[in-house]
Protein backbone atom coordinates (compact mmCIF):
# COMPACT_ATOMS: atom_id res chain seq x y z
CA UNK A 1 0.00 0.00 0.00
CA UNK A 2 1.14 3.53 -0.80
CA UNK A 3 0.06 7.05 0.11
CA UNK A 4 0.39 10.55 -1.27
CA UNK A 5 0.17 13.46 1.15
CA UNK A 6 -0.46 17.03 0.09
CA UNK A 7 0.42 19.58 2.77
CA UNK A 8 -1.20 22.98 2.44
CA UNK A 9 0.23 25.90 4.41
CA UNK A 10 -2.94 27.91 4.10
CA UNK A 11 -4.92 30.58 5.90
CA UNK A 12 -6.80 29.67 9.11
CA UNK A 13 -9.86 31.51 7.80
CA UNK A 14 -10.07 29.15 4.82
CA UNK A 15 -10.08 25.86 6.76
CA UNK A 16 -13.85 25.29 6.67
CA UNK A 17 -13.96 25.91 2.91
CA UNK A 18 -11.09 23.45 2.50
CA UNK A 19 -12.90 20.78 4.52
CA UNK A 20 -16.06 21.28 2.45
CA UNK A 21 -14.00 20.92 -0.74
CA UNK A 22 -12.50 17.62 0.45
CA UNK A 23 -15.88 16.21 1.56
CA UNK A 24 -17.90 17.33 -1.46
CA UNK A 25 -15.41 17.20 -4.34
CA UNK A 26 -12.03 15.62 -3.63
CA UNK A 27 -13.29 12.61 -1.66
CA UNK A 28 -15.98 11.56 -4.17
CA UNK A 29 -13.58 12.04 -7.10
CA UNK A 30 -10.89 9.89 -5.48
CA UNK A 31 -13.48 7.18 -4.75
CA UNK A 32 -14.01 6.87 -8.51
CA UNK A 33 -10.32 6.36 -9.37
CA UNK A 34 -9.13 2.78 -9.79
CA UNK A 35 -6.69 1.70 -7.09
CA UNK A 36 -7.56 4.47 -4.63
CA UNK A 37 -8.35 3.30 -1.11
CA UNK A 38 -9.59 6.55 0.39
CA UNK A 39 -8.67 9.97 1.71
CA UNK A 40 -8.11 11.67 5.06
CA UNK A 41 -7.64 15.30 6.04
CA UNK A 42 -5.87 16.74 9.07
CA UNK A 43 -6.28 20.44 9.89
CA UNK A 44 -4.72 22.92 12.29
CA UNK A 45 -7.22 25.74 12.69
CA UNK A 46 -4.69 28.00 14.39
CA UNK A 47 -1.93 27.89 11.77
CA UNK A 48 -3.92 27.00 8.64
CA UNK A 49 -1.78 23.93 7.96
CA UNK A 50 -3.69 20.98 6.43
CA UNK A 51 -2.57 17.55 5.27
CA UNK A 52 -4.73 15.61 2.79
CA UNK A 53 -3.57 12.00 2.37
CA UNK A 54 -4.81 9.55 -0.26
CA UNK A 55 -4.08 5.82 -0.04
CA UNK A 56 -3.41 3.48 -2.97
CA UNK A 57 -3.37 -0.26 -3.57
CA UNK A 58 0.10 -0.09 -5.12
CA UNK A 59 2.72 2.33 -6.36
CA UNK A 60 1.60 2.00 -9.99
CA UNK A 61 -1.96 3.13 -9.17
CA UNK A 62 -0.63 6.09 -7.21
CA UNK A 63 1.67 7.18 -10.03
CA UNK A 64 -1.03 6.70 -12.68
CA UNK A 65 -3.35 9.06 -10.78
CA UNK A 66 -0.89 11.95 -10.55
CA UNK A 67 -1.83 13.79 -13.74
CA UNK A 68 -5.54 13.33 -13.15
CA UNK A 69 -5.35 14.75 -9.63
CA UNK A 70 -3.15 17.76 -10.38
CA UNK A 71 -6.11 20.10 -11.12
CA UNK A 72 -7.78 18.93 -7.92
CA UNK A 73 -4.69 19.74 -5.85
CA UNK A 74 -4.38 23.14 -7.52
CA UNK A 75 -8.01 23.87 -6.68
CA UNK A 76 -7.37 22.88 -3.07
CA UNK A 77 -4.43 25.27 -2.97
CA UNK A 78 -6.58 28.08 -4.37
CA UNK A 79 -9.25 27.45 -1.72
CA UNK A 80 -6.88 27.14 1.24
CA UNK A 81 -4.38 29.74 0.08
CA UNK A 82 -0.65 29.60 0.80
CA UNK A 83 1.84 27.01 -0.42
CA UNK A 84 1.55 23.29 -1.20
CA UNK A 85 3.96 20.38 -0.75
CA UNK A 86 3.48 16.85 -2.11
CA UNK A 87 5.10 13.72 -0.60
CA UNK A 88 4.79 10.06 -1.57
CA UNK A 89 5.07 7.22 0.92
CA UNK A 90 5.06 3.48 1.39
CA UNK A 91 2.58 2.45 4.11
CA UNK A 92 4.53 0.14 6.42
CA UNK A 93 2.31 -0.09 9.51
CA UNK A 94 -1.42 0.57 9.95
CA UNK A 95 -3.25 -0.38 13.14
CA UNK A 96 -6.71 0.97 13.95
CA UNK A 97 -9.27 0.18 16.62
CA UNK A 98 -11.50 3.09 15.61
CA UNK A 99 -11.34 6.59 14.12
CA UNK A 100 -10.51 9.46 16.43
CA UNK A 101 -11.10 13.20 16.57
CA UNK A 102 -7.50 14.40 16.41
CA UNK A 103 -4.02 13.21 15.52
CA UNK A 104 -0.35 13.79 16.27
CA UNK A 105 2.10 13.51 13.37
CA UNK A 106 5.84 12.96 13.95
CA UNK A 107 8.45 13.08 11.21
CA UNK A 108 11.72 11.24 11.87
CA UNK A 109 14.88 10.83 9.82
CA UNK A 110 16.90 7.65 10.27
CA UNK A 111 17.27 3.94 9.55
CA UNK A 112 13.79 3.16 8.25
CA UNK A 113 13.94 -0.62 8.72
CA UNK A 114 15.03 -0.14 12.33
CA UNK A 115 12.30 2.47 12.74
CA UNK A 116 9.64 0.04 11.53
CA UNK A 117 10.88 -2.69 13.89
CA UNK A 118 10.89 -0.33 16.89
CA UNK A 119 7.44 0.95 15.95
CA UNK A 120 5.96 -2.56 15.73
CA UNK A 121 7.75 -4.19 18.67
CA UNK A 122 7.98 -1.40 21.23
CA UNK A 123 5.76 1.56 20.40
CA UNK A 124 2.50 -0.04 19.22
CA UNK A 125 2.07 -2.21 22.36
CA UNK A 126 2.63 0.84 24.56
CA UNK A 127 0.21 2.95 22.54
CA UNK A 128 -2.49 0.29 22.89
CA UNK A 129 -2.26 0.68 26.67
CA UNK A 130 -2.65 4.48 26.49
CA UNK A 131 -6.06 5.95 27.32
CA UNK A 132 -7.87 7.40 24.33
CA UNK A 133 -5.67 5.78 21.67
CA UNK A 134 -7.49 5.04 18.39
CA UNK A 135 -4.97 4.23 15.65
CA UNK A 136 -1.36 4.43 14.52
CA UNK A 137 0.39 4.36 11.17
CA UNK A 138 3.94 4.54 9.90
CA UNK A 139 4.71 5.82 6.41
CA UNK A 140 8.16 5.82 4.82
CA UNK A 141 9.92 7.53 1.96
CA UNK A 142 12.97 5.38 1.30
CA UNK A 143 14.59 7.84 -1.11
CA UNK A 144 14.65 10.63 1.49
CA UNK A 145 15.06 8.42 4.57
CA UNK A 146 12.04 10.08 6.17
CA UNK A 147 9.48 8.30 8.31
CA UNK A 148 6.07 9.75 9.22
CA UNK A 149 4.27 8.33 12.28
CA UNK A 150 0.66 9.33 12.97
CA UNK A 151 -1.36 8.49 16.08
CA UNK A 152 -5.08 9.27 16.33
CA UNK A 153 -6.89 9.99 19.62
CA UNK A 154 -10.53 9.94 20.65
CA UNK A 155 -10.40 13.51 22.01
CA UNK A 156 -8.14 16.54 22.25
CA UNK A 157 -7.90 15.93 26.03
CA UNK A 158 -6.69 12.36 25.48
CA UNK A 159 -4.09 13.53 22.96
CA UNK A 160 -2.84 16.24 25.32
CA UNK A 161 -2.63 13.76 28.21
CA UNK A 162 -0.56 11.40 26.05
CA UNK A 163 2.14 13.99 25.29
CA UNK A 164 4.70 12.95 27.96
CA UNK A 165 4.49 9.27 26.94
CA UNK A 166 4.58 10.22 23.25
CA UNK A 167 7.71 12.32 23.79
CA UNK A 168 9.41 9.38 25.47
CA UNK A 169 8.42 6.93 22.71
CA UNK A 170 9.50 9.33 19.97
CA UNK A 171 12.88 9.96 21.60
CA UNK A 172 13.41 6.21 22.01
CA UNK A 173 12.59 5.62 18.33
CA UNK A 174 15.08 8.30 17.28
CA UNK A 175 17.77 6.84 19.54
CA UNK A 176 17.16 3.23 18.46
CA UNK A 177 17.35 4.14 14.77
CA UNK A 178 20.30 6.51 15.02
CA UNK A 179 18.04 9.21 13.66
CA UNK A 180 16.56 12.54 14.58
CA UNK A 181 13.12 14.06 15.13
CA UNK A 182 12.40 16.45 12.28
CA UNK A 183 9.02 17.84 13.36
CA UNK A 184 5.93 17.11 15.49
CA UNK A 185 2.50 18.63 14.89
CA UNK A 186 -0.99 18.10 16.31
CA UNK A 187 -4.14 18.33 14.19
CA UNK A 188 -7.90 17.86 14.20
CA UNK A 189 -9.04 14.92 12.08
CA UNK A 190 -11.53 16.62 9.77
CA UNK A 191 -12.14 13.80 7.26
CA UNK A 192 -11.42 10.14 7.95
CA UNK A 193 -11.98 7.86 4.95
CA UNK A 194 -8.56 6.25 4.62
CA UNK A 195 -9.50 2.61 4.02
CA UNK A 196 -6.15 0.97 4.61
CA UNK A 197 -6.28 -2.61 5.94
CA UNK A 198 -4.56 -3.74 9.13
CA UNK A 199 -0.78 -3.82 8.53
CA UNK A 200 0.78 -4.22 11.99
Amino acid sequence: MYARSTTFHGSPGNIDAGIAFVKNEAGPMLDSIEGCRGLSMLVDRETGQCIATSSWEDEAAMRASDEQLRPLRDRGKDILGGSMQIDEWEIVVMHRSHHGECARVSWLQGDLDAMAETFRAAILPQLEQTDGFCSASLLMNRSSGLGCATTAWESRAAMEASRPAADEMRNRAATDTGGEIVDVHEFDLAYAHLHVPEMA
